[in-house]
């Protein structure tokens, strides 16, 4: 069942989900900077967590599968393809996972069922778990006598929305800002292209781009607009990239893209966390980006280059000239207050998860923000947000849209 994703709000039916694995258990304190964690999440409380938001998601209608499902899958309809996947893994894991990809390969090679091999390379492999087995110098032995990981787990791994993009009938799988997250694509790619659901799939972008870009940058405005912040993880170059692929294939109905430049700060990671779409009509916004926000058009010009021009319009302005609207609404994540707007926003009350128009799925934490969509006529699905919250990500991070009902 081939992508098709032509608006946010459109009704949910099908979407991939990663639920969190052993990769959170392996976070340790003084890795936490590195593979972009602020804390350490209590996995079974997450598990359960993320197990409500699938609940809540199959209630309205939506089917739900698992990223680990279609990578293991993939790779039993096409055993031919396992060696290749695990030597390109490695070979991406990093300076240690080079030092002893031999003994990697072999242990990696060595399990047999599929799905716990997709699960070995989510979790990553310790120096423990390899005791005995590694072939290493008296110099390494002794000075790497503390390190924890020989092959690094990906724990970000529950944010599906940032390793590609359903953009229309086809895909965009991403060179991820952030070497710790760049290995999340070898499965979309290999999923993407092998997989029997996603035959004949375009795909608009490469991971072996040098520009980086991710997809809680991009979203699907309608059919023939998109929307891409520029941000602290997605640069021009990538969304030059992106336009020039999506303009020049017939199999795109992309006309324009409204560039919103963002802030280029953790907080703000991506425009999905300060910006989404809730209605035909509204939006939720952190207020914050709208005092320096620039907005950027980019369209196809003559001879197929691109032309940009800048929007000096109000957002709302600009929403509504580019979607043929009477009128746009900007719901503020946390009110008119400051505080109450820089603490939800911390914990994603701007990011939600459109299942239907005026439908969304949001954090319970972040009540000042719910109690002011369900005023302004939204339906609130609410869904606990202890433990995952903590990765800095809401519903809509943790959610790839495969396929939306057109409206």
């Amino acid at each position: 069942m081939p992508i098709r994703v032509h608006s946010e709000i459109g009704p949910l039916r099908r979407v991939l989900l990663h639920r969190p694995g052993r990769e959170l258990e392996h976070l340790v304190p003084q890795e936490l900077e590195r593979l972009l964690f602020d804390d350490i999440p209590y996995l079974a409380l997450a598990q359960q967590e993320h197990d409500t938001f699938a609940e809540i998601l199959r209630a309205q209608g939506c089917e739900v599968v698992y990223l680990e499902d279609y990578a293991a899958e993939t790779l039993r309809l096409h055993p031919e393809l396992r060696e290749g996947f695990v030597r390109r893994f490695l070979r991406e894991g990093g300076a240690m996972a080079q030092s002893q990809f031999e003994t990697l390969f072999t242990v990696l090679m060595e399990i047999e069922d599929e799905r716990e091999l997709i699960r070995r390379t989510m979790s990553g492999l310790t120096a423990e778990e390899l005791k005995g087995r590694l072939e290493e110098g008296p110099l390494t032995r002794l000075a790497r006598a503390s390190r924890h990981f020989i092959l690094d787990p990906i724990p970000n791994l529950y944010f599906t929305r940032d390793p590609f993009a359903s953009i229309g009938c086809g895909a965009s799988v991403h060179r991820m800002f952030s070497a710790t997250r760049r290995r999340e694509t070898i499965y979309a790619d290999l999923i993407l292209r092998h997989h029997p659901d996603f035959a004949g799939t375009p795909l608009w972008y490469d991971r072996g781009e040098p520009f980086p870009i991710e997809g809680g940058d991009i979203l699907n405005l309608s059919d023939k607009v998109l929307a891409i912040g520029l941000s602290q993880r997605t640069g021009p170059e990538g969304i030059e990239r992106l336009a020039q692929n999506l303009f020049a294939s017939n199999q795109s109905a992309v006309e324009t893209i409204l560039v919103l430049d963002i802030p280029s700060v953790r907080a703000f990671m991506h425009l999905d966390t300060v910006f989404t779409q809730l209605d035909y009509d509204k939006f939720s916004v952190h207020p914050e980006i709208l005092r320096s926000l620039r907005i950027f058009a980019l369209t196809k010009g003559k001879g197929g280059e691109l032309k940009a021009v800048e929007r000096t319009e109000r957002l709302e302005t600009v929403l509504e000239q580019t979607l043929r609207l009477d009128r746009v609404t900007l719901i503020r994540c946390g009110g008119q207050s400051s505080i109450s707007s820089a603490r939800e926003q911390w914990n994603d009350g701007a990011n939600t998860l459109c299942v239907a128009p005026g439908k969304v799925i949001v954090y319970n934490r972040n009540h000042v923000t719910n109690d002011i969509l369900r005023a302004s006529g939204i339906e609130v699905f609410e869904m606990p947000s202890s433990e995952l919250a903590r990765g800095r990500g809401g519903p809509r991070c943790m959610s790839m849209p495969l396929i939306r009902e057109e409206l």
